[in-house]
């Protein structure tokens, strides 16, 4: 079988892989990650990469030309798969069936429409034929009932055993994976990391894709940090944990791992997010407990509140134990992993 894929974030190809595991004799064309051994990928995922509004619309030429790519691909596939990255599949999925109505598109890992926009939901139900939701609340936004929850991505991929005892004292740093996220959290966390003492063991958790050149240029005074790659060992290492926006957060919530969000957007992409948009909640861990039960799981430091005594003071004040609490409940909605949901719904004839 061979699948039209468009995978453009570095979270979408770990799911991707998780998915392949279960299915046989595919074959990839597309955009998706060059490591993924089932195809010869259009473009890498690097090129994909933006970074807030203003990023976008100056790529915004190139992405129209990527597109027209991918629907000429399409031509030569059984069948479609999206995921996530809405503002370039949404589009491409009204391209493709509008080209090609009979082929079958299935987009996983669905758009945020109950953040912000929900009208899309109208469009991704008539462009595309099955919505694989990875949040249980999510799929009652889709009225045509396209839309399943098929169980979440994480659930699958976290596979570590925390030992308490072990983790006295060592303390995670997680300042994201995008250049300008980098430079506004990382003179906080260095400062953080210092006001700490030597008392604590701090681990930099850095992208395994990073250079030592991009690492010198991006992480200045991370050799007061042990510099750690893989985001699950570092939690699995961890007491606690200052995380940038994004993935992370929900990964430390389900191994269990207390943790605070401290995230600097460019000012014009809060104030469109938070004013334009509404969006009210940054952490995923925390909208999935408030649609859940109405309850948080963290704190959310953002903004000019990014500080570096108000980072000492959740450290100290989290409570630990209302936090694991919080973090069962977290799991017992998720409920599953979905990779081998995902895999079935692919192979389907």
């Amino acid at each position: 079988m061979k699948i039209l894929v468009s995978a453009l974030e570095p979270s979408s190809n770990l799911h991707l892989k998780e998915v392949l595991k279960h299915t046989q004799d595919v074959e990839l064309i597309g955009i998706f990650d060059k490591s993924i051994e089932n195809g010869i990928p259009l473009h890498d995922i690097s090129e994909m990469a933006i970074m807030g509004v203003v990023d976008a619309i100056k790529k915004l030429r190139w992405f129209f030309k990527v597109a027209d790519e991918m629907l000429k691909l399409a031509r030569d596939a059984d069948k479609v798969l999206l995921m996530d990255s809405s503002g370039f599949n949404l589009p491409l999925a009204k391209k493709l069936k509008t080209a090609y109505p009979d082929k079958e598109i299935i987009y996983y890992i669905l758009p945020q429409i109950w953040a912000s926009r929900p009208k899309r939901a109208e469009k991704l139900e008539r462009y595309c034929d099955k919505l694989l939701g990875i949040l249980p609340f999510e799929v009652d936004y889709y009225p045509q009932g396209k839309a399943q929850y098929v169980g979440h991505p994480l659930l699958d991929e976290i596979d570590v055993h925390r030992i308490k005892k072990d983790t006295r004292n060592v303390i995670a740093f997680m300042p994201g994976s995008r250049k300008s996220e980098i430079t506004r959290l990382m003179p906080i966390f260095l400062e953080l990391r210092r006001k700490l003492g030597n008392d604590i063991r701090p681990l930099l958790v850095i992208p395994p894709s990073f250079s030592r050149n991009k690492i010198a240029k991006l992480y200045r005074g991370n050799r007061e940090f042990e510099v750690v790659r893989d985001t699950h060992e570092a939690l699995r290492r961890s007491e606690f944990a200052f995380i940038c926006s994004g993935t992370a957060t929900l990964e430390a919530a389900l191994i269990g791992v207390p943790f605070t969000l401290a995230y600097i957007a460019k000012k014009v992409d809060f104030f469109i997010g938070t004013k334009l948009l509404g969006i009210k909640q940054v952490g995923l861990a925390n909208i999935i407990l408030t649609n859940y039960n109405n309850t948080t799981l963290h704190n959310e430091i953002l903004q000019e509140e990014v500080t570096v005594d108000n980072l000492l003071k959740e450290y100290y004040n989290t409570d630990r134990e209302i936090f694991a609490q919080k973090a069962e409940e977290l799991r017992a909605y998720l409920g599953h992993g979905s990779s081998k949901n995902v895999a079935k719904i692919i192979m389907e004839s």
